[in-house]
């Protein structure tokens, strides 16, 4: 037995241990957890894909195993991460929605102190830790900054709205805001009245020097160079493929002429693109090669084999916005729904999970997981599993990974405060939906919708609302929803909690 399962890691830093780490066996294995944006369910080529090439990917899910019922922490960004980074699942967690926060030039509503469990677990374990890409829990200068939540290293965008453009003109290093070269232009507007939308010159203006993902990238790749002889944790929250279109000249040329294009002018959001499928396609096989860049630089290193690589999504595909044609790419892989449902289609993602000798390679499971899931799961696989702290909702599924049999989940909850409010309940098979939990202050209707119910295993697409057919199965769901559901003043649920509810 190794010697940080006898100890701990906490206790080898103790004993002097933790920066040098005497022996490389002595060592827990490293994490690497890589997050997409906006990453639909039917994008990667180990998933189905078939008009864009993901092999660096694709080989990950060879090497290791792929979830097929995975389920983000939420149906959009912040409050996804916020499950993801707290073990708490939407009833629970503090951030329930993307929201701007007040008093700041940037960023969004701040997370407190100690919210955010996962990674001050990991502090604890004696992992050094790094952000590269897109936080959104809080702006600089606030408790919900990433080196005040656990982590030690943060490169990237602080800001959501910000992560908008993939040319800004600035990202931050650590607490500090770095200009990185690029001309000031919005991540949203039309193409003039008087472009030419089939001339490419048409579109220079929306195109930047540095392309803010490939100098975060890099920054990533130095993380682990400089942490090679410890144990680390790097969190790689990359922006793509969320929109605007934007990608450099060498990735969109391996996709233009490939599909039949319409130029996009802008008139649903973010920037114009004139090839906009090549593009989206371009983005997703640029975020594959560096996904790639990582991977080889792990087996350059020798790491390959203590390292826990995890692959996902914080969301579901994006709706027709922007450009994108989801549609034209069967980016959900034939659900229901995209981002910012809870329809299967807006929160069921890809997740692929690597750690070599340890996760038998090409394996498969559809045992129903979750984002806060993580933590407990995790802390199980470095040999830390007395440190799961009591109040997270999140289940381990370790022994899942490492090839042993678990008990089914119970229950699976999500809620969401956006899109009109939403609340959904996985319970084996049977998926129930309840829409209209936060209906405007001016609505009409200040009643939640009713509960519609699905089989998943026998329709997946969610096309057949079983509910009247089965009200047991319904209250079962519907107790669920009443029980895991704890009112947020910042984030109501009105047609639930009442219309008192502060909006924060």
């Amino acid at each position: 037995m190794r010697l940080f399962h006898v100890l701990g890691a906490a206790a080898l830093v103790a004993l002097g241990m933790g920066a040098g780490w005497a022996r490389a066996d002595d060592r827990p294995p490293n994490i690497v957890f890589l997050l997409a944006d906006d990453m639909g369910y039917g994008e990667l080529g180990c998933y189905g894909q078939t008009k864009i090439r993901t092999p660096n990917i694709d080989q990950l899910a060879k090497e290791g195993m792929r979830f097929t019922q995975h389920y983000s922490g939420s149906n959009v960004c912040a409050p996804s991460r916020c499950v993801l980074l707290s073990g708490k699942h939407q009833g629970h967690a503090h951030i329930r929605d993307n929201r701007q926060a007040k008093g700041f030039s940037e960023g969004q509503v701040p997370v407190p102190p100690g919210e955010l469990k996962l990674p001050l677990l990991l502090k604890d374990q004696g992992y050094v830790l790094g952000d590269f890409g897109k936080w959104g829990l809080g702006p600089v200068g606030s408790e919900g900054a990433p080196l005040k939540q656990g982590f030690d290293r943060f490169f990237g965008y602080n800001c959501q709205a910000v992560a908008h453009n993939y040319y800004p003109t600035h990202l931050w290093d650590n607490d500090e805001h770095i200009e990185i070269g690029n001309p000031d232009f919005q991540a949203h507007q039309k193409l003039p009245a008087d472009a030419d939308p089939d001339d490419p010159k048409s579109y220079a203006s929306y195109v930047g020097k540095v392309y803010a993902p490939d100098l975060i990238n890099e920054k990533a790749r130095e993380f682990v160079r400089e942490n090679q002889n410890r144990p680390f944790v790097l969190y790689y929250s990359t922006t793509a493929p969320h929109l605007a279109l934007q990608v450099p000249e060498d990735s969109l040329n391996e996709y233009v002429g490939q599909f039949d294009e319409t130029p996009y002018k802008g008139d649903k959001g973010y920037t114009p693109q004139r090839w906009p499928r090549a593009a989206y396609a371009a983005m997703i096989t640029r975020l594959d090669r560096e996904v790639g860049k990582l991977l080889d630089l792990l087996k350059e290193l020798n790491l390959d084999e203590r390292t826990i690589v995890v692959f996902a999504s914080d969301n579901g595909a994006t709706f027709d916005v922007g450009g994108v044609d989801a549609g034209f790419f069967d980016s959900t892989g034939g659900l229901r729904g995209r981002k910012g449902s809870y329809y299967e289609g807006g929160y069921r993602v890809p997740c692929i999970v690597r750690w070599p000798g340890r996760i038998a390679p090409g394996s498969e499971s559809d045992r129903v997981t979750g984002f806060e899931d993580w933590l407990p799961t995790l802390l199980d696989l470095i040999g830390a599993g007395d440190k799961i702290p009591a109040g997270v909702d999140g289940i381990s599924f370790a022994p899942t990974l490492l090839g042993e049999q678990q008990k089914p989940r119970p229950f699976l909850y999500r809620e969401a405060a956006g899109y009109g409010g939403q609340q959904a309940v996985r319970l084996g098979d049977w998926k129930g939906i309840r829409l209209n939990v936060n209906p405007g202050p001016k609505a009409a209707n200040q009643k939640p919708g009713a509960i519609e119910l699905y089989n998943l295993l026998d329709d997946p697409a969610e096309t057949h609302d079983l509910a009247a057919e089965r009200p047991d199965i319904v209250a079962k769901i519907l107790a669920i929803m009443n029980r895991e559901h704890v009112p947020s003043d910042l984030f109501p649920l009105r047609a639930i909690d009442g219309p008192g509810r502060n909006r924060g």
